[in-house]
């Protein structure tokens, strides 16, 4: 039988006798090893700030406890430790886990085979990839089956007071498979001081070419960040040429968060990507009967959700079905 696994950033930690995941900062990999099942043998994770409900259940229950992740000999009682900082020095029971490097959202949910690899389930998660894959491509077909208008979109982040946008081919994938379209690469460069006059003018004559904004913005105050935050930082008084204002589309991502260091957009919204899917195509086509997993719509006052381990109504040592959004095309 294959020997536990662990990462730092990416999920929970076994001992030796089961594939173990290790969790540093934003406990990227908790979704895949939910879907596996691997819950139950959880013995040890690198940091209490996790994005699972479920796995918050176990530490505040005390059947998990927090290990030092820069303690080799703390990690060395793990047969494997999933990293995804590849630059850092790698002792030989570190194993690579990189799903971010993939350039569409399927490549990324993917990587549940090699984690189910280690932990002798590649037929579960064979399975699992498949229904996500199957959801995911019935949701893309459904979409463009839709009318010919394609709203176009825009990811965009304010950092050192500039704007910039998205360049994450994921990110425009998932935009294309919702049916819209993304904001034209032609028309905007790589930054926006909006301390600049002559930025700012381009960046306005750019928002009102948009119709969905997905306001990336990094805050230590997600529930703080609301919609007059996002006018102050775009000098946005005049809201009637913009087509995202007039019509309450701008999105962020962190409607899940146990803490204001986590998003659980960094982990279940990884390995289950036709929930982000579905809540892009609400965000481009309204229709007021789907509630959004991972985007919330502060354009109209939508407020957080808290992630708590009184939200873990499931069996943990069993593993977690994959949501199956509805899907008729």
């Amino acid at each position: 039988m294959s020997q536990p696994i662990q990462d730092p950033r990416h999920g929970p930690s076994w001992p030796t006798a089961r594939p173990s995941l290790a969790d540093v900062k934003l406990a990227r990999g908790l979704g895949w090893a939910e879907l596996l099942g691997l819950l139950g043998s959880l013995k040890g994770i690198t940091s209490e700030l996790v994005a699972s409900q479920c796995v918050k259940k176990l530490y505040e229950s005390g059947e998990i406890q927090v290990i030092n992740g820069s303690d080799p000999q703390q990690l060395s009682q793990f047969a494997a430790h999933f990293i995804s900082d590849t630059d850092q020095s790698q002792a030989c029971n570190f194993a690579s886990f990189v799903p971010s490097g993939e350039t569409t959202p399927l490549q990324r949910a993917e990587w549940i085979k090699f984690l189910g690899s280690f932990a002798n389930l590649e037929d579960r998660a064979n399975r699992v990839y498949s229904a996500v894959k199957q959801n995911y491509l019935c949701l893309t077909k459904a979409s463009s089956g839709r009318a010919s208008f394609k709203p176009i979109v825009a990811w965009m982040d304010f950092s050192n007071g500039a704007w910039s946008f998205a360049k994450e081919t994921y990110k425009l994938k998932y935009v294309e498979d919702a049916g819209g379209e993304n904001v034209d690469d032609s028309i905007n460069k790589i930054s926006y001081n909006i301390s600049s006059p002559d930025d700012l003018e381009q960046l306005h004559a750019i928002l009102c070419t948009v119709d969905v904004i997905i306001d990336e913005t990094f805050t230590s105050d997600p529930v703080g960040y609301n919609l007059s935050y996002f006018l102050q930082n775009t000098n946005v008084e005049d809201h009637s040429c913009f087509a995202f204002l007039t019509n309450q589309s701008l999105w962020r991502y962190d409607k899940r968060i146990p803490n204001s260091n986590t998003l659980d957009w960094f982990n279940g919204a990884v390995s289950q990507p036709q929930l982000v899917l579905a809540d892009l195509i609400e965000a481009l086509f309204p229709t007021g009967n789907y509630t959004t997993t991972y985007l919330r719509n502060i354009a109209k006052g939508e407020a957080i959700v808290t992630v708590g381990s009184d939200m873990c109504d499931r069996d943990v040592s069993t593993a977690m079905e994959p949501t199956t959004v509805p899907c008729v095309w």
